[in-house]
């Protein structure tokens, strides 16, 4: 049998102080749900906006959402949202209804996108990159480009 160690600092951990450890598990819990969105929902992770050429200012979002199956990310009234899968797959936008209240959605010739007229004329198009709704339900990443007139 091996005698007794005569280091003193190898029993360190274990008397700690259990309201130490208690803490430590519920800031980690707290922080792993906290990053968590619910099913259902959205959160815009990036936007940036050029306004470098005149009368046109260039948006482009990234959202992040934690859809349900059967659903995709997409826009509806113009904020980021979970839409039902076949719109995104059959490209028919405007089913999504992306549009705000009172404005007319129509489908670009390509299907890569769909613009949004104001009763006043001003037109908003916005395209949705290639692949960006290839990922998983959970943490789905989609990426819009919005073209202001």
């Amino acid at each position: 049998m091996a005698p007794p160690s005569s280091r003193k600092d190898g029993d360190r951990w274990p008397g700690m102080s259990s309201t130490f450890w208690a803490v430590m598990i519920i800031a980690s819990l707290l922080i792993a749900y906290c990053s968590q969105l619910a099913a259902g929902t959205c959160e815009i992770v990036t936007l940036d906006k050029d306004s470098s050429q005149p009368r046109r200012t260039i948006a482009r979002q990234t959202a992040r959402c934690a859809c349900k199956k059967g659903q995709i990310a997409g826009t509806t009234r113009a904020k980021p949202a979970c839409v039902d899968a076949r719109i995104v797959k059959t490209r028919q936008w405007c089913e999504m209804l992306p549009c705000l209240e009172g404005e007319g959605c129509n489908l670009l010739m390509n299907k890569s996108g769909w613009t949004c007229t104001q009763p006043g004329g001003r037109i908003k198009t916005t395209t949705v990159r290639k692949g960006s709704n290839q990922q998983t339900n959970q943490g789905r990443a989609a990426s819009l480009e919005n073209m202001d007139r």
